[in-house]
């Protein structure tokens, strides 16, 4: 069982930045992939940003250039920064992690982009 906590959102002017945190219980060295995701409301979860075991990121197109995802793997811990905010960024991120075993989700964090 692989537990995922986010830590990080709040709520920032457009414009802002913010860098969003997942601290992974399982060596995330060997994990097959490890990202964000986020869900608006009213719409349906969408990819925010991966990272591979090899470390090679790939984003959302609405996020690239923005957004930048990185990794501590002494820390088990996944970065999400994010830069030049818009209100259309608003909604829960979560994490998740895929595994030879499955796919795990945090509980989500809130981000919330006020125009």
């Amino acid at each position: 069982q692989v537990q995922l906590v986010e830590s990080g959102g709040g709520l920032v002017q457009a414009g802002g930045s913010l860098r969003l945190s997942c601290v992974c219980s399982a060596n995330i060295f060997y994990l097959i992939a490890i990202g964000w995701y986020r869900q608006a409301p009213g719409k349906q979860r969408e990819l925010v940003a991966t990272s591979t075991s090899s470390g090679r990121p790939n984003y959302g197109d609405s996020v690239k250039g923005r957004f930048t995802i990185s990794r501590d793997n002494a820390k088990n811990t996944v970065y999400l920064q994010m830069n030049s905010l818009k209100p259309e960024d608003t909604g829960v991120y979560y994490c998740k992690a895929i595994t030879l075993g499955g796919e795990y989700w945090g509980q989500g964090t809130q981000v919330t982009v006020s125009s």
